[in-house]
């Protein structure tokens, strides 16, 4: 009996996997919370599918969030700053159409999904943007991480 709970204990301990994913070593992700009333003219584009707005708030993130309705009544919201290298002059993504680019390598992102459009094809690791947490409650969306 002492050599089965033996057996089970120690299939338990080795069988754990620790690996909670590959964390981009370029962002720090920074805790806050900020709330956006869409019925205030700077938020209003949210209340429409497909219309990113980009808040820059100081203490907001890296360097401030996108946050678009990605389908009807489902926001999503991501780091501001281009994952694939530490933040600096250049590292702001900037806004166009549906898509984030890096203005430093012209890397593009999907605003629906964060995920890297041109993506090298060189073997090298590239990451999709940082999501944050949005949910939706009446008229106020919020966005924390």
């Amino acid at each position: 009996m002492a050599r089965l709970i033996g057996l089970i204990l120690w299939v338990t301990l080795f069988s754990c996997d620790n690996d909670l994913g590959t964390r981009n070593p370029y962002l720090q992700e920074i805790g806050f919370r900020f709330p956006m009333n869409l019925n205030l003219p700077l938020y209003s584009p949210l209340t429409n599918f497909g219309n990113p707005v980009f808040v820059d708030n100081p203490g907001i993130g890296t360097r401030g969030f996108f946050v678009i309705q990605a389908t009807i009544g489902q926001y999503r919201a991501f780091e501001a700053s281009c994952p694939n290298h530490a933040p600096n002059d250049c590292s702001t993504l900037l806004l166009k159409g549906l898509t984030a680019t890096c203005s430093c390598e012209n890397y593009e992102y999907s605003l629906f999904t964060g995920q890297l459009i041109n993506r090298p094809d060189d073997g090298n690791r590239y990451y999709d943007m940082l999501e944050y947490r949005a949910t939706q409650s009446g008229n106020v969306v919020v966005v924390s991480n």
